[in-house]
């Protein structure tokens, strides 16, 4: 896909390049454009680098380069199979290395969901490669007194968890192999904003599986086309769904690695997005998130929460989300 086939109608295309890239341990497809002082872009689950399209114009146009990899086991980069090979550590060095085999010392790191603990990781493992970072939607709460998957054990017993759904190995990935348009609009819309305020969350609690639990909806909200949503599927249908639940899959190895770096704060400047909607900042009931953010850091500079948005943060409120980071962006400019 060429960049001009994504860019809003009446507006110059952006050139930029897809490039693979040898990082340390892995080869990623990135998205360039750009010059400047490199911002690198790190997507969620289960997106790719398509979820950061009304994002580069903005920072480019901005005075920035910016890289926007599929992280490994996404659209063109390395699907390797071993659960292992997605833990926090080796997800981090990927991050890293891409900063470094772009020629830059240092770069800004901007992550949403998964990505977003990519950012807070790498900040904590490798903080002399990145400058500042911003995390949207996900908060940054530490390592925890347990394995999340062990904390989950213990909160859901024998109620259904789509994080405990996720953790045996072919299970999810043959229902979401099955049709991945289908499983990706169901999951795209579970935690929207529009979902939330509906609250549709769930059409059939007692599904078995995730997305016999879920609305399809009709019509889809309007900042995702049936354009783009062939797009995201067709980077899933050719790898499918492991590499990316292979993440969700190593909660007690990334609790083992994140040892090294338990109390430690992060120091460089940050940001953090989320939408008032998503259901991430009532992890925890009747705690403020980003109050309980503060601890973790040393300076946490810019903090906005964008009326009636949900998971989807860059998608459903570009606009929004991109006058955010770049005032967060201005500010660390004139400092």
């Amino acid at each position: 896909m060429r960049q001009s086939e994504i860019d809003p109608p009446g507006l110059p295309p952006i050139e930029f390049d897809f490039q693979l890239i040898e990082t340390v341990n892995a080869r990623l497809r990135v998205a360039l454009a750009g010059t400047g002082p490199l911002i690198i872009l790190i997507h969620g689950f289960p997106e790719g680098w398509y979820s950061w399209r009304h994002q580069i114009r903005a920072l480019v146009d901005a005075g920035y380069r910016v890289a926007a990899p599929d992280v490994r086991g996404y659209g063109g980069s390395d699907k390797p199979l071993a659960i292992e090979a997605y833990a926090i550590k080796e997800m981090c060095s990927d991050i890293a290395g891409l900063i470094a085999a772009l020629g830059a010392e240092e770069a800004v790191v901007i992550g949403h969901d998964w990505g977003a603990g990519l950012a807070y990781a790498t900040a904590l493992f490798h903080p002399e490669r990145v400058k500042a970072l911003a995390g949207l939607s996900m908060p940054h709460l530490g390592r925890g007194p347990m394995p999340a998957v062990e904390l989950l054990r213990k909160i859901y017993k024998d109620r259904f968890s789509y994080i405990l759904y996720f953790q045996e190995p072919g299970v999810a990935e043959a229902e979401l192999d099955a049709d991945v348009r289908t499983s990706l609009r169901k999951i795209y819309y579970s935690n929207s904003g529009e979902a939330q305020k509906a609250k549709h969350k769930f059409e059939n609690p007692s599904g078995l599986g995730l997305l016999d639990r879920f609305v399809d909806p009709n019509p889809f909200p309007s900042w995702l086309t049936e354009t783009d949503l062939e797009y995201c599927a067709s980077q899933f249908r050719d790898g499918g769904f492991r590499g990316p639940l292979n993440r969700y899959r190593n909660s007690e190895r990334d609790f083992a690695e994140l040892a090294a770096v338990e109390g430690k704060r992060i120091t460089q400047p940050a940001a953090f997005l989320a939408g008032s909607l998503d259901a991430n900042l009532r992890m925890i009931p009747g705690v403020d998130m980003v109050e309980l953010m503060r601890a973790q850091f040393d300076d946490l500079r810019y903090v906005k929460l964008i009326e009636d948005a949900g998971h989807w943060l860059q998608q459903e409120r570009p606009a929004e989300v991109n006058s955010a980071l770049l005032e967060f962006l201005h500010g660390l400019r004139a400092g």
